[in-house]
């Protein structure tokens, strides 16, 4: 990596962030679970056949209240979430506290009633934290972070590593929520209609698709860097191509006409109430059902397949448009909207 400073993008979820994480963190402290690139590292357990998963995330948005939460909501969501994705049942979380002199008491007793709340709908508990505080203008007001640990039931493998050509490729919603409604408070924006975080804790979701389809490749939540980076991670780490049929993937169109109108790529935009997931052709529709009648799932769809990379070149995500061509759907470059999370 040849970037002299740490820059926004570093922070991005898009191919800066990969390389940060590449060639200073991993290339210092890398391990085996660190190197599999899942939202979950996967630990033994003290009881033979489990394993544990466990997480951590740290949750810097601005501004800290929004349509649909607040950086509360996010901070037990994202974790929650995470966690989940290795197929863990989650059961513990920590939360740490990085606060700015000055912030104001009444809005951290409203952000803790949050957490307490989210905590509550995802059935975990807070077991401990950590508070510091910082010199009036070095916080931004509150920085907090959160981690978690589940146990992960015997027989349960799913990895980014395992999708196979003939695979369906589900999402559990509409894309670009959280993202837009982030930047349309930030920027004094309205629109049309109302836009509001997707922020959701989605363990009961990912339970409800592993038992109505137990072959379940992996699951991913698309957060920084959107859908985009999601597959484009999946398809890295499978040594597959993947192809996405743009008329299929649920976007609302209040969400598209505000991508539009800003110049963003709505598959960039980040998700923190949405579900990636990919499932053997044989179970992708008991999949699709699973999602629609879970909490969160309403508008979930099948998106696209795995399908075999060519020889001559590396894994590529493609998006078939609606108007019948096909191009290259990439990671994210760069930083488009900073401080969603």
């Amino acid at each position: 990596m040849n970037d002299e400073t740490v820059l926004l993008g570093h922070g991005s979820g898009g191919t800066m962030m990969k390389r940060i994480i590449d060639d200073v963190f991993a290339a210092s402290y890398g391990s085996e679970e660190l190197a599999q690139g899942n939202d979950a590292a996967v630990l033994p357990a003290p009881t033979p056949g489990e394993r544990l998963a466990f997480s951590t995330d740290t949750f810097v948005v601005t501004p800290h209240f929004f349509p649909g939460g607040n950086i509360g909501r996010l901070a037990v969501c994202g974790t929650v979430n995470d966690v989940a994705t290795s197929g863990a049942q989650v059961k513990h979380l920590s939360v740490g506290m990085v606060l700015e002199e000055g912030f104001p008491m009444d809005d951290l007793r409203r952000i803790c009633a949050t957490i307490a709340e989210t905590a509550a709908e995802a059935g975990v508990h807070v077991v401990t934290g950590d508070t510091k505080v910082v010199n009036r203008g070095h916080g931004d007001g509150i920085y907090i972070n959160t981690a978690g640990i589940g146990l992960i039931p015997e027989g349960r493998n799913l990895s980014g590593t395992s999708c196979m050509p003939g695979d369906k490729v589900l999402v559990s919603g509409t894309l670009g929520d959280h993202g837009i409604a982030i930047m349309s408070q930030r920027e004094g924006l309205s629109f049309s209609a109302p836009i509001e975080s997707d922020a959701a804790p989605l363990n009961r979701l990912i339970a409800a698709v592993l038992q109505a389809a137990p072959d379940t490749r992996c699951f991913r939540d698309p957060t920084r860097g959107g859908l985009a980076s999601t597959l484009n991670e999946f398809a890295e780490q499978s040594g597959v191509d993947i192809v996405v049929r743009e008329d299929d993937v649920p976007v609302k169109d209040v969400v598209r006409g505000a991508c539009d109108m800003l110049g963003y790529d709505v598959f960039q935009v980040a998700n923190e109430g949405k579900m990636v997931c990919v499932v053997p052709a044989d179970q992708a529709d008991a999949a699709l059902e699973a999602m629609k009648a879970a909490p969160y799932g309403t508008d979930a769809a099948i998106i696209g397949e795995i399908q075999e990379a060519r020889a001559d070149r590396g894994p590529k995500v493609y998006l078939e448009t609606g108007f019948g061509t096909k191009r290259i759907l990439d990671m994210l470059v760069g930083e488009q909207l900073p401080r969603i999370c």
